[in-house]
């Protein structure tokens, strides 16, 4: 019959109805895969900014494969993490790296007020792991 450690050896025995059984790794994956994607959220908006209105071939290319790895990132973690949080720690990663590599690179000026702001966004982002 099936593999589950029960007594009756059905796969799903012991599970709870609407409640994901995906174990510890499976829980750490969904962190990491949506860390490295809102990463690449960052890398696309850089991209697209640089393409110059698609008008650049090497940019577009990143812009299009940063994109897709993105979202397939984040509908990977939303498997394991609620949707809400996964996406609000998806668009915060990435929107606190776009400033942060704008002002780095001199293409936006940095001054103090964006700083802190940023910084609000990435407490944010740790207050709602740090809740889940």
């Amino acid at each position: 019959m099936g593999t589950g450690a029960g007594t009756t050896g059905l796969p799903d025995e012991g599970a709870v109805p609407g409640v994901r059984q995906d174990g510890a790794w499976e829980f750490i994956m969904a962190w990491i895969v949506l860390i490295i994607s809102g990463i690449l959220e960052a890398v696309w908006a850089t991209a697209l900014g640089r393409s110059e209105g698609f008008s650049r071939l090497a940019p577009s290319l990143v812009f299009a494969a940063a994109i897709v790895a993105s979202m397939a990132g984040l509908a990977f973690a939303m498997r394991s993490l609620p949707i809400g949080t996964a996406y609000a720690v998806w668009v915060g990663i990435g929107a606190s790296l776009t400033v942060v590599y704008a002002m780095a690179t001199g293409s936006e000026p940095a001054s103090l007020l964006k700083i802190v702001f940023v910084l609000m966004i990435v407490g944010g982002v740790v207050g709602l792991k740090l809740t889940h």
